[in-house]
């Protein structure tokens, strides 16, 4: 401030334009510097709500049952066909498992914790990823693989990014088990029905009365939300 001169208009108008130049400058890096570094941060938030929701999607998948068989059958579609073929060059017939049975949706909950244990090795922490490893191992090698302690390191890891209290240590909590997928109806099913419903509102407009029938819906699980 020492070195401004204002003994004159032109030197005064001189001086307060390159005050305002420097000040323009000056707010102009600094503007630019919070839009780089609110970017960041944005950036990064996208990033941890994207992994936040994954792992949150694999711990309902790999935690979602409480009771029931808590296991994971590693059996493939294949290793049944194969047992089917040994059995018919043995001279005995297997039925293969329909659509909706129990080895069905055992499938079915193989191929959701196998997806979820591929998330979980991709995003999750150090030992999520050590205890995956081990349950992706166990399931490629065949052996009936167990989720519980991945389970909770994900319940403990979700819970401190939420900032969300510690569970408390006199609260028991079951061991948890993958999430068995709901029973689907089929086609021929819901034809059938729908052929019987037509049926019964014939018969009924020749008693000169109709009754309407509501239709239940089933909610369905998706393993990675």
């Amino acid at each position: 401030m020492r070195n401004l001169d204002f003994s004159s208009w032109q030197t005064m108008l001189s001086t307060l334009f390159g005050l305002a130049v420097i000040t323009l400058i000056g707010v102009g890096v600094r503007l630019i510097a919070m839009q780089t570094i609110q970017q960041r941060r944005e950036r990064e938030n996208r990033q941890i709500n994207e992994r936040l929701r994954t792992l949150i999607a694999a711990y309902k998948t790999l935690g979602g049952s409480f009771t029931g068989n808590l296991e994971v059958d590693p059996t493939h579609l294949r290793d049944l066909r194969h047992a089917h073929e040994r059995a018919a060059a043995a001279g005995q017939v297997l039925p293969m498992p329909a659509e909706g049975s129990g080895a069905d949706r055992s499938r079915r909950v193989r191929d959701a914790v196998e997806a979820a244990l591929s998330d979980i090795i991709l995003l999750g922490t150090g030992e999520q990823m050590r205890l995956a490893a081990i349950a992706a191992s166990e399931l490629a090698a065949g052996r009936p693989t167990h989720t519980a302690d991945l389970v909770v390191s994900l319940r403990t890891f979700i819970r401190q990014v939420l900032d969300l209290d510690a569970v408390p240590s006199d609260v028991s909590i079951p061991r948890q088990g993958p999430t068995r997928p709901s029973g689907t109806r089929g086609k021929g099913d819901a034809g059938g029905k729908d052929n019987a419903g037509r049926g019964g509102g014939k018969a009924g407009g020749g008693i000169g009365g109709g009754m309407g029938g509501g239709i239940s819906l089933d909610d369905a699980h998706d393993p990675h939300r």
